[in-house]
C-alpha cells in the first residue's frame, strides 16, 4: 500500500492540442503509476503549474497559442525542479534540440510514442520520486560523515567539490557568502593536496611559466612514485559546523614557512595563495606536522 502511495504521488501534466493523444500520453503515465491533469496548449499548461501540484510536463511541440518550444523555457525558468518531456512529430527534430538546450529532459517522436514514451516518462519518474525521497528525509539528517579517495580521474575533483557543497546546502543554515567560501577552501585545498602534495609541483613554477607546470604534472601523472598516489578526504557535515580534512600522500612540506596572512600583498601570488585563501574563509585551517593533511572547520553565522 505505501508503494502505491508514493507512485500516485508524482503528478504528470499531458499537454497537447489533440484529445487522441492526450489520452495515450496519459495512460502512458497512469500505467507508471502517476496521476495526470492535461491541457491543451502552453498558455492553458502555465495556469495549471501555477496551481501548484505538478511533477513533470509531458508535452507536445507544435501547438497553437504557445507552442513546446516556448512552454519548455517558461517552464525551466519558472519551475526549474520540473522536468519536461516532449512528444514530437516528424520534420521537428532541429526545434525539439532547441528544447532539449532550453531545458527539456527528454524527447519522443510521435510515430514511436507507444514505443518510446514509456521509456522516456519511467526515468523521468524515477528521477522525480528519488528527488522527493530527500527531500523528505532531508530535514531528519541531523549529522553526517563521508570519505572519499582520489586519484588523477579527469573531473573528478570537480565533480567530487560539487558533491560536497551539494550536502551543506541542503540544510540551510549556511549563507550563499559562506558556501562560496567553503567552495572556494576546498578547491585550494583539493587543488594543493593533488599538484604539491601528491605530484610535488613547485607553486613558485606558475609565476614563470604556467605552461611548464601544467605539462611538468601531466608527465608525473604517468609517472612513479607519483601516479600511485591518492588523496584522502573526510567531510563531516551539520546544520552547525562543516569539517573537512584533506590528506595527500606526497613528502609534505614545512608548515613553519607558509606566507603570513596578514599581508595583502602574499594573495597575488602563486605560491601560498591557496592557503591564505582557505584561512580567510574557514573558522580553523590546521595542517598536521608534516604538512601532508589539512583540517578546515566553519560554523555559519548566527541568524
Amino acid at each position: 500500500m505505501e508503494a502505491t502511495d508514493e507512485r500516485a504521488a508524482i503528478r504528470v501534466l499531458v499537454v497537447d492540442d489533440t484529445a487522441m493523444a492526450r489520452k495515450i500520453a496519459g495512460a502512458c503515465a497512469e500505467s507508471l503509476g502517476a496521476t495526470t491533469c492535461q491541457a491543451e496548449n502552453g498558455v492553458e499548461a502555465l495556469g495549471v503549474l501555477a496551481k501548484g501540484g505538478v511533477d513533470v510536463v509531458l508535452t507536445d511541440l507544435q501547438m497553437p497559442e504557445m507552442d513546446g518550444l516556448e512552454l519548455t523555457k517558461r517552464v525551466s525558468e519558472t519551475y526549474p525542479d520540473v522536468p519536461v518531456v516532449l512528444m514530437t512529430a516528424h520534420g521537428s527534430e532541429e526545434v525539439a534540440v532547441a528544447a532539449l538546450r532550453a531545458g527539456a529532459s527528454n524527447y519522443v517522436p510521435k510515430e514511436n510514442m507507444r514505443r518510446d514514451l514509456g521509456e522516456a516518462l519511467r526515468a523521468v519518474l524515477t528521477a522525480v520520486r528519488s528527488a522527493k525521497q530527500q527531500a523528505q528525509v532531508r530535514p531528519l539528517l541531523v549529522r553526517s560523515e563521508s570519505q572519499y579517495t582520489l586519484g588523477y580521474e579527469p573531473g573528478a575533483s570537480e565533480a567530487l567539490l560539487g558533491h560536497l557543497i551539494s550536502d551543506i546546502t541542503q540544510f540551510g543554515t549556511f549563507d550563499e557568502t559562506e558556501i562560496l567560501g567553503v567552495q572556494t577552501s576546498l578547491t585550494e585545498a583539493l587543488r594543493n593536496a593533488l599538484d604539491h602534495g601528491n605530484l610535488e609541483l613547485d607553486s613558485a613554477m606558475r609565476e614563470s611559466s604556467d605552461a611548464e607546470y601544467t605539462a611538468l604534472g601531466a608527465e608525473r601523472m604517468q609517472q612513479e612514485p607519483y601516479r600511485d598516489r591518492r588523496v584522502h578526504v573526510t567531510a563531516r557535515v551539520s546544520p552547525k559546523q562543516v569539517a573537512y580534512v584533506i590528506r595527500d600522500e606526497g613528502t609534505g612540506f614545512d608548515v613553519s614557512k607558509l606566507p603570513d596572512p596578514r599581508d595583502p600583498e602574499n594573495l597575488v601570488r602563486a605560491s601560498g595563495r591557496g592557503v591564505l585563501m582557505m584561512r580567510m574563509f574557514m573558522d580553523e585551517v590546521h595542517f598536521n606536522e608534516s604538512g601532508n593533511e589539512v583540517t578546515m572547520t566553519l560554523e555559519p553565522e548566527e541568524a
